[in-house]
């Protein structure tokens, strides 16, 4: 008979991670507390307006292409990570259908150009799209004296960064000391150890290019600040393979995960919360059996995969007389990553939207490094900020009722950890917000426009996503919470139980989950006994 998976969270991670059990021949049930897909990638649908929730953002089609073209018993997990044919700069697409053929079936995705309108306090902007020519005449036109050669020294350092960190070291496992000491000789010739906004300030004079080339860390909880530079290869991540939008949003790819996973015999299951992960005693080991319900009811399985928060699945689902390395200390003392308010609203267009905005947009306030502090160290709610501002319908009209825009705009603040009372501050702050947009030109005329307003605060990541302290994007990316020391995918303490999503490696960002899939798969593959058969080729269960 074949075994049997349960995956606990149904976000872009769990999904992947369902996929490629199926492809392993495990017969997997995904279990997921709302009531439908998605996760922090859960789709709102209101007043005849589809907003995305959370991620928005899509890099490396071909992580995407990979999982559509699995199929069962042929996991393909001995296969490259990065075959020659998308590891040049070439292979971008620019303008078309993006992924490949399989892909195409379930979703359509498309180039976004530029991929971010940087937007400064003083009016003045910066398109990061990539191009190489482009991207020199606006460094240029921007910098002090002396930048455009930073540029290229720049330039130079984020690629060897990219093809060692990411090409070489993306799905690298780093389960023991060993593996992470082996590659320290490279982290400090890459001067990858550094922070990321150090690291920027070695080639840029110009705060508005420190800022343009290390703000993307952000889309993954991470402060420029504070996460290691090796965190430069996103530059490169997103120069190889650009940005891209799933038409229908993200939630059509989601749901096109869904479809995929469903056609392999997997099992979805909604309004099935998980309060604990069973764990039963054999002689001294300690071995992951199934689940409980909300409702009291057990599920068995053979093995358990977690793509909830990496701090609840330890802190909430599992008796601390079963841990030992994922202690209550040892959790509590991570650093979380930051949370966010978005707020999410549909307006009467006029047409000239296009003219000043872009589908994403990066609005910068007039403080960068203070801000970052007041989010990250002192964790107070600023009287300034920044903001991501999403368009989509810029790009897809489908999305809001005719002669409407659907947009979110996404503030960085502090978690809960910071004690503020979002009650009282969650609808005077997404109102200020997009005041903001409307009385500095963003948006003229928007509060007078408006026909939908909603938004979501760091009280719905802790009470209904379930993360640890409202934190947005799990652990903190900080040095000392990457590779070793991330939490691991494969847990210490419970045989048969794995982690997979944004709070364990290689880290947050919808790419990174995907990966974190492939790296447990790999895990599980190894651990029951499926990768014997000479040359890497699984040997996988069969349906009975």
């Amino acid at each position: 008979m074949a075994r049997s998976a349960i995956v606990i969270g149904s976000g872009i991670g769990g999904l992947a991670m369902g996929i490629r059990l199926q492809s392993l021949g495990f017969e997997t049930t995904i279990l997921e507390k709302l009531d439908g897909p998605g996760g922090r990638a859960y789709t709102k649908r209101v007043d005849g307006f589809t907003f995305d929730m959370g991620p928005t953002v899509i890099t490396v089609p071909h992580f995407i292409e990979e999982l559509f073209a699995l199929e069962r018993g042929r996991p393909g997990l001995h296969l490259p990570d990065f075959p020659e044919s998308v590891r040049g700069e070439d292979q971008r697409v620019r303008e078309g259908p993006s992924g490949g053929p399989h892909t195409r079936r379930y979703v359509q995705i498309v180039p976004i150009l530029p991929f971010y309108r940087i937007h400064f306090d003083d009016g003045s902007r910066f398109d990061y799209d990539g191009d190489p020519e482009h991207t020199r005449r606006q460094v240029a036109a921007l910098g002090e004296p002396g930048d455009l050669e930073g540029y290229e020294r720049f330039h130079r350092d984020a690629k060897a960064i990219f093809e060692r960190g990411f090409l070489e070291l993306g799905y690298t496992h780093f389960g023991d000391p060993l593996t992470m000491l082996r590659i320290v000789p490279d982290l400090l010739r890459l001067d990858a150890v550094r922070s990321l906004f150090s690291f920027t300030s070695k080639y840029f004079r110009s705060p508005k290019l420190r800022q343009v080339f290390s703000f993307e860390t952000l889309l993954i909880g991470g402060n420029p600040l504070a996460v290691p530079a090796i965190y430069a290869m996103i530059h490169f991540v997103e120069k190889t393979w650009g940005v891209h939008f799933a038409l229908g949003g993200t939630g059509a790819l989601v749901r096109a995960l869904v479809r995929k996973f469903e056609e392999l015999g997997g099992r979805i299951r909604y309004n099935a919360e998980v309060v604990r992960i069973n764990v039963l005693r054999e002689g001294r080991k300690k071995v992951a059996k199934g689940v409980t319900l909300t409702d009291g009811s057990t599920l068995e399985s053979d093995l358990v995969v977690s793509n909830a928060d990496y701090a609840h699945t330890y802190l909430r689902l599992i008796d601390p007389q079963y841990r030992f390395w994922n202690a209550d200390w040892v959790v509590k003392r991570r650093p979380q990553s930051m949370s966010l308010v978005v707020v999410y609203f549909g307006f009467r267009a006029d047409g000239r939207e296009g003219e000043r905005l872009k589908h994403h947009n990066i609005i910068l306030g007039p403080r960068y490094e203070g801000l970052l502090r007041d989010i990250f160290g002192r964790k107070i709610l600023a009287k300034d900020f920044s903001q991501y501002l999403h368009i989509p319908t810029l790009t897809d009209p489908s999305l809001a009722p005719p002669g409407h825009h659907a947009a979110y705009t996404l503030v960085p603040v502090p978690h809960n950890g910071s004690g503020l009372d979002w009650e009282l501050l969650g609808e005077p702050f997404a109102d200020k917000v997009l005041r903001f947009l409307d009385e500095r030109g963003y948006l003229p005329g928007l509060m007078e426009r408006l026909v939908h307003k909603s938004f979501i605060t760091p009280d719905y990541f802790e009470h209904t996503l379930n993360s640890y302290l409202g934190n947005a994007f799990g652990p903190e990316p900080i040095l000392a919470q990457s590779a070793f020391f991330r939490p691991h995918n494969r847990s210490e303490d419970i045989q048969n139980l794995y982690l997979v999503g944004a709070g364990v490696q290689p880290g947050a960002g919808t790419p990174s989950v995907m990966m974190s899939a492939k790296m447990t798969a790999r895990l599980i593959a190894q651990d029951f006994g499926l990768l014997e058969k000479a040359k890497g080729s699984p040997s996988v269960p069969q349906p009975a």
